[in-house]
This record gives structure tokens, sequence and C-alpha cells, in this order.
């Protein structure tokens, strides 16, 4: 069985039987979209840190009771948890030697992302609900 043309890939690689594992590209961009999302959601977040300065805790919950500043805050952790999560997957996939290690890395670090993007939600559906 010859390799073909567009095979790129080493004869020792082609002895694996390793290849693309097809996520490369998928991640990549979900990286960049998710990156791109929080620059403005990242600055009106600053804004409304700023704004807060000297504020009291009543009126923080009152403003982080508005809808707006709740769905930007929203916006905020899911983009900032997919990104963390992205960003240590392939670092994880990049660095971590072993298979059953890197399996349990990967494991940990979706665990770990689901469960700060939850707490955070949460935190932010509590204080905005009962503003």
């Amino acid at each position: 069985m010859s390799a073909s043309k567009n095979d790129m890939r080493t004869p020792f690689g082609r002895v694996l039987g390793r290849g693309s594992a097809k996520s490369g590209t998928r991640d990549h961009i979900r990286q960049r979209v998710t990156a791109l999302a929080m620059v403005p959601l990242f600055l009106f977040f600053a804004g409304f840190v700023v704004a807060l300065t000297g504020a009291d805790y009543q009126t923080a919950r009152a403003w982080l009771g508005n809808p707006l500043v709740a769905i930007a805050a929203l916006g905020l952790i899911g983009a900032a948890i997919m990104h963390m999560r992205i960003g240590m997957q392939i670092v994880i996939e990049d660095y971590v030697t072993g298979d059953r290690l890197r399996a349990l890395a990967l494991i940990a670090n979706t665990f770990f992302a689901y469960a700060a993007g939850i707490a955070c939600i949460y935190a932010v559906a509590k204080i905005g609900f009962s503003a």
C-alpha cells in the first residue's frame, strides 16, 4: 500500500496509523471567537467596576440586578470559561505525556471548567434575582 500524494505524514507516522484528530481547526476558531467576544464584554465589565468604585454593596447588587448588566456578565463568564477550557485542553494535549495521564487531565479540565462556570452563573443569578 503506497502513500497518496496528499499524505503529509512521515513514514513512521503512517506505520503507527496516527493522523489528524480533526479538531484542531474547530478549537482554533473557537479560541479566536471567544477571545474576540471577550474584548467588548471585558471593557463593559471594567467600566462597570470603575463606575462602582466607592459604591456600597447594595448599589452594586442593584446594578447587577439590571438585566442588561446581568446578561453581559453571563456572556463574559461563558466566553471566558470556554476560552479557558479550550486553551488548557490545547496545553494538555501538547505537553502532557502518557495516554492515561493525558486523559485524566482532559477530564479534570472539563469538570473544572463546568464547575467554575456553574458557580459563576449561580453567583450572578443569585445576586441579580435578589437585588
